[in-house]
């Protein structure tokens, strides 16, 4: 698509917070809080002229590697809410994305996201085909206070499920979509900690793809500040989430 009319480089974007994103607290679900931020970028970057269709144009498509969000508060139902997103850097086959969430023009997340370029049929990253120098770079226009890291997964962690990997896991990519290894990490913590609003901040890594039937554990470490959850495949790490605790 081309370049759209209305394009800016920094994109507002509203939501209505419904019934079915919500927790039984009436509090936005963090799975549905990374899917509104999720649709956000794409819905700037399909305005930009660098969408999901146009890439795959040369084979190639974003696909999210690190991930940091920061929470003061999470909407609840009826909540109307304005997402902000920006670029931070961008270059060959890197982009570093802000995000940030405003209720009643406060803002109460901050979100800092490292997408990879990722070509669907070599599964490899490669440099974007696409002209992107229309979009204005904020290097030092940041969303969170910290930013995203690598997270340390401890050998003593311990093995909570194991898991085959299902068509419904599966996004247009072709690959499980971030939001499904969040969705299994989270159906094993305590539902207090998610219920009274415990996790001030999280953070995930991806390492490598899984992929239909693939068979994965899942393996949690807990402290008390964090509980740091690990997917692997054949022993070998492909996702990290840490939930930072208050």
């Amino acid at each position: 698509m081309p370049i759209a009319p209305n394009f800016t480089s920094v994109l507002l974007k509203e939501f209505e917070i419904n019934f079915t994103q919500c927790l039984p607290s009436g509090c936005l679900k963090y799975t549905e809080l990374c899917n509104i931020l999720q649709l956000t970028a794409a819905t700037h970057a399909d305005l930009g002229g660098i969408s999901f269709s146009d890439m795959q144009e040369f084979n190639q498509a974003w696909v999210l590697s690190r991930m940091r969000v920061e929470i003061d508060s999470l909407p609840q139902w009826k909540d109307t809410v304005t997402v902000k997103t920006w670029i931070n850097t961008l270059e060959n086959s890197r982009s570093v994305r802000a995000l940030e969430i405003y209720r009643n023009g406060k803002k109460i997340i901050g979100c800092e996201t490292f997408w990879a370029v990722f070509n669907t049929e070599k599964r490899r990253p490669e440099p974007l085909a696409l002209n992107h120098e229309h979009f204005q770079l904020f290097p030092h226009q940041k969303a969170t206070h910290e930013s995203f890291s690598k997270i340390n997964i401890n050998p003593e962690k311990e093995e909570v499920f194991g898991k085959t990997v299902i068509l419904s896991d599966l996004d247009i990519v072709n690959h499980v979509n971030h939001v499904k290894y969040l969705e299994w990490c989270m159906d094993v913590v305590d539902e207090n900690i998610i219920l009274k609003q415990k996790i001030k901040s999280f953070e995930m890594n991806f390492m490598k793809e899984l992929s239909l039937r693939d068979q994965v554990a899942i393996h949690e470490y807990i402290t008390d500040e964090a509980i740091v959850f690990s997917i692997t495949k054949e022993d070998k790490n492909c996702f990290a989430l840490q939930l930072n605790l208050v």
